[in-house]
């Protein structure tokens, strides 16, 4: 685990000053395709239940919404911008800044909302026991294409059978999934 926080610290420090220019562009992008801020923050629920501050470039429209569990890219309310963000999940990157903080980690389960892991039930729980990620075991494996089940069996997997062997597995897996999108790891999912 002290490697796993060293390696954390060390490459969010490196990619966001790598990614400042990208930053810069991306912050342009947003402010003349829609009006409102260029990040968008939501509570999120972290390690042993400890609420923060999550960070991302704004998607959406600016207009308040009901917090959901997933937006799909055909939701009317994601901008134009906004729409290639996700696809290529560059609106995930300004969470670099919550590794860097040590609210997150580069592997991990995926962050949830306050109101799901009121629902938890001590299976579900097992979640918490490590830093929320940018990405995820169940992020490689057809995340948006899951049930919500299938997503915490995936996350308590992940938290039990932890090794930096599987946290490369998981970076490398999600170089794949951007470049070819998350349908892939699904349709090989359902495969087998």
């Amino acid at each position: 685990m002290f490697i796993k926080e060293i390696f954390d610290k060390v490459v969010s420090f490196l990619a966001l000053l790598i990614l400042l220019p990208i930053f810069l562009v991306v912050a342009i992008l947003i402010k003349l395709d829609s009006p409102g801020p260029v990040f968008f923050l939501q509570d999120r629920v972290g390690k042993d239940g400890k609420i923060f501050k999550l960070i991302k470039f704004r998607s959406m429209t600016d207009k308040p919404r009901v917090p959901s569990s997933e937006v799909f890219l055909d939701n009317p309310e994601i901008t134009k911008v906004g729409r290639f963000m996700r696809r290529f999940q560059i609106d995930e990157i300004p969470q670099l800044i919550n590794v860097l903080r040590g609210e997150m980690s580069l592997v991990g389960p995926r962050p949830v909302l306050p109101f799901q892991v009121e629902k938890y039930n001590d299976f579900q729980k097992k979640r918490l026991l490590m830093k929320p990620g940018m990405t995820g075991w169940a992020a490689v494996n057809g995340n948006k294409y899951m049930t919500w089940e299938e997503r915490i069996k995936y996350d308590v997997y992940y938290v039990e059978n932890w090794s930096l062997w599987l946290d490369f597995k998981i970076i490398f897996r999600t170089i794949l999934v951007v470049i070819f999108g998350e349908e892939v790891f699904a349709k090989e999912r359902e495969e087998k």
